[in-house]
């Protein structure tokens, strides 16, 4: 694939390639008075950042489900739900401009998981929302790809 059509393509694909090619020019002694590594690992992070973005959507909507699911408060949940949409599109932006990344999503949803459902823990704590008998249940909680990036919502808690 053209460099220009895979960076538009696929920035994440892009800046791995990009990176690996610099590295190699150097190994093959390039006579450009360039910093090679540097400049390398900054294409690098490049993905890196898309990644952590992404990671970071994914923990958003799986802390927002946690509260939709388990806390009795009435009022912040539109918000909740508005977040998980939002947080949605911007993952949706993520995997369009970089479809390497969707691989990826299974992983970062597990991987997220634990830490989400620890701060909707201290949240609902905090707003004394917590069920101290669901504890276990909770740390135990986890999500299909289908319930973080589709339509799915939790049902409403039990009164």
């Amino acid at each position: 694939m053209e460099l220009k059509t895979l960076y538009e393509e696929d920035t994440v694909a892009w800046s791995e390639q990009q990176a690996a090619a610099l590295r190699a020019a150097a190994r093959g002694g390039s006579n450009q008075p360039l910093d090679w590594e540097n400049l390398a690992e900054e294409i690098e992070s490049l993905g890196k950042s898309l990644r952590l973005g992404l990671r970071s959507q994914i923990g958003r909507i799986i802390q927002h489900e946690v509260r939709l699911e388990n806390s009795p408060a009435i009022d912040p949940r539109n918000g909740w739900r508005r977040t998980i949409r939002q947080a949605r599109v911007e993952i949706c932006r993520i995997l369009d401009d970089s479809p390497s990344l969707r691989s990826e999503v299974p992983r970062l949803i597990r991987e997220e998981t634990g830490r989400a459902v620890q701060l909707a823990i201290i949240d609902m704590e905090e707003h004394g929302e917590l069920d101290r008998l669901e504890l276990p249940t909770l740390r135990k909680a986890s999500f299909t790809e289908e319930q973080v990036l589709g339509d799915w919502f939790p049902e409403e808690p039990r009164s």
